[in-house]
């Protein structure tokens, strides 16, 4: 038998490559259908329009706030501000624009720019100063929250949001929640930002390896303060969109999304060691999060097991991440690279 020439061999490393990279982010699509066939024997209500109706707005939420986690994560980072950052940004908007339409716009605006001021000093604490990303953004994420609640007894005088939003947010293009189509319209940005722009792919290449990324020439501090300051603006907008659908902000606002978008990134594969990462991946483990929340509600079972699930949630997707996956990958290129050139190869040489 002739040996396969180096290009066979180049190819099939390629093929392999490409099926090792798509499976990290398979198991979510897997868990999610199998969410979804346990809801239709078991819970056969949570599949209903009336939950969907609950579903799909506040999966929407959780999906663009696990954006935001998912930038810091590919720059092997992790932001611990987020409910912080929520919670402020709606007190804001309501103490803004004082529950009137006509201030919802600067309302908006300041929320928006709230978002990117408290990302952008996470990003220059952690990517500039290089303090630990950990517990800096736990501090700042405190520090944020008691400013909220200080706002929020000094300057809000409604605790109602601007009839406009929780009127656009009550809206339903085409049978389905509006705000489920603002997230999957930011969503498919990120995705293709990521995958086919030019500082899209340099941004991933300097999360995967920093070293390299700064040998060529790249600036590695200037995109971990972009990612956390991306972040922030996404977790202003995850604010705004849950302030439309409450429409009305209380001392809880945010507080459940400390964990959940740390779950929903570490569930949808991304490589905690920085790097790779799939947007669309991560919307749908926001969507299981919130369907598998909605299951338990439905099966009687506590809120406060949510906390429960999340951090159970994370626990698993750490025991099956994608940089598991990633060592899986080397070392079966490992396997390949070191077979002798006239050898005969088998089933057996790949999966040993």
């Amino acid at each position: 038998m002739s040996s396969p020439d180096a290009a066979t061999l180049g190819r099939s490393a390629q093929v392999v490559a490409s099926a090792l990279v798509a499976a990290r982010f398979l198991p979510i699509w897997l868990a999610m259908a199998a969410l979804l066939a346990v809801a239709a024997l078991f819970a056969p209500s949570t599949v209903e329009n009336t939950s969907w109706s609950y579903i799909l707005p506040y999966m929407t939420i959780l999906a663009i706030a696990a954006l935001g986690q998912m930038l810091v994560v590919m720059q092997a980072g992790i932001d611990l501000s987020t409910a912080g950052v929520i919670s402020i940004c709606g007190n804001v908007l309501v103490g803004v624009s004082v529950g009137s339409n006509h201030g919802l716009t600067v309302g908006i605006l300041v929320c928006l720019g709230l978002g990117a001021l408290v990302g952008l000093v996470n990003g220059i604490l952690v990517g500039i100063v290089r303090l630990n990303p950990l517990i800096v953004t736990l501090a700042v994420g405190q520090i944020v929250l008691a400013y909220s609640s200080k706002y929020a007894r000094e300057n809000t005088i409604s605790l109602q949001v601007p009839e406009s939003l929780s009127s656009w947010a009550a809206g339903k293009p085409l049978g389905i929640s509006a705000v489920f189509w603002t997230g999957v319209a930011i969503t498919i940005v990120v995705a293709l930002a990521l995958r086919y722009t030019a500082p899209g792919r340099r941004f991933q290449a300097v999360g995967a390896n920093p070293r390299a990324a700064w040998m060529a020439g790249l600036r590695v501090r200037t995109h971990v303060v972009f990612a956390y300051t991306a972040a922030g603006v996404l977790y202003a907008v995850a604010a705004i969109l849950l302030a439309g659908v409450r429409i009305s902000v209380d001392p809880a606002f945010g507080a459940s999304y400390l964990l959940a978008p740390i779950a929903a990134v570490v569930l949808a594969g991304a490589a905690l060691s920085g790097g790779l990462a799939s947007a669309t991946s991560t919307w749908i483990a926001a969507l299981a999060l919130t369907f598998l929340t909605e299951m338990l509600l439905i099966f009687g079972l506590s809120a406060a097991l949510q906390f429960i699930v999340f951090g159970a949630a994370i626990i698993v997707g750490m025991l099956v991440s994608g940089d598991r996956m990633a060592s899986l990958f080397g070392r079966l290129l490992r396997t390949i690279e070191n077979r002798p050139a006239g050898g005969v190869r088998t089933v057996n040489d790949i999966t040993s």
